[in-house]
């Protein structure tokens, strides 16, 4: 049943189609699944090339039974506003997660950042990401450090001086500019090898052309933030002006 948990055949209709190179919405259409119930059960069993049906089961069998009875709510945990269903909430932050290691990203850091991305603050102290995420504070200091090299995520002081982990509008645009200037690096230094390897060889051309392709993209890249940066600041329209 499309609600239910996954059964071994199905397993092992997903581990065949990876194996067929199909995608994640195909294998689910043929499962009758959501295609977010494909990508976590993947992501979460030694990902697309790792995938093995068996091991997968074994392990969700494993979990299972391991599974505690849930717990009353910890009157420390933030409450659902505007109606939210926790449930929902909960799901679409682990499909959040899952899109963003599907793009690069390591595990506990794509948890780190869809947790901030889905706090209406945009921010988090390290103690609440401990608290949100049952983590270590070790883990969380990792995954900040690497986040914050990458220009996702910002610290700041709060007034009790407490160290808050922000992702505010113009944190993605600070990103799209530094991985335009990084690919401009890659540019400079691939024209480099043309005076090395000597003008006109194979392997001087290929390194020429992959400059000027890798120029041509940086520019696109910083070109498009400039001019949608603005976007980011859109503000939610209010109740008066979605009425006609």
């Amino acid at each position: 049943m499309p609600g239910g948990r996954l059964t071994q055949q199905e397993r092992q209709q997903i581990a065949l189609g990876l194996a067929d190179g199909l995608a994640y919405a195909e294998i689910a259409r043929r499962l009758d699944r959501p295609t977010s119930t494909v990508t976590r059960e993947v992501m979460r069993n030694g990902g697309p090339g790792g995938y093995r049906a068996d091991l997968a089961h074994r392990a969700t069998e494993h979990r299972a039974h391991r599974r505690k009875p849930a717990a009353p709510r910890d009157p420390k945990a933030p409450a659902q506003t505007h109606g939210r269903d926790a449930e929902a909430v909960r799901a679409y932050e682990e499909t959040f997660t899952t899109v963003l290691m599907q793009a690069g990203t390591p595990k506990m850091m794509a948890r780190v950042l869809s947790c901030l991305y889905i706090t209406d603050a945009g921010s988090l102290t390290a103690t609440e990401l401990v608290e949100r995420l049952q983590v270590s504070p070790a883990s969380i200091s990792k995954a900040i450090a690497f986040l914050e090299g990458q220009g996702l995520v910002r610290r700041e002081r709060d007034e009790r001086r407490r160290e808050r982990y922000v992702v505010d509008n113009d944190v993605w645009y600070q990103s799209m500019m530094a991985s335009a200037r990084g690919t401009a690096q890659l540019a400079e230094t691939a024209r480099q090898g043309v005076g090395i390897l000597g003008p006109g060889t194979l392997a001087a051309t290929r390194l020429e052309n992959i400059a000027r392709f890798v120029d041509f993209v940086s520019e696109s890249i910083a070109r498009a933030a400039e001019q949608a940066r603005e976007v980011l600041y859109t503000k939610p329209e209010t109740p008066s002006e979605t009425t006609t």
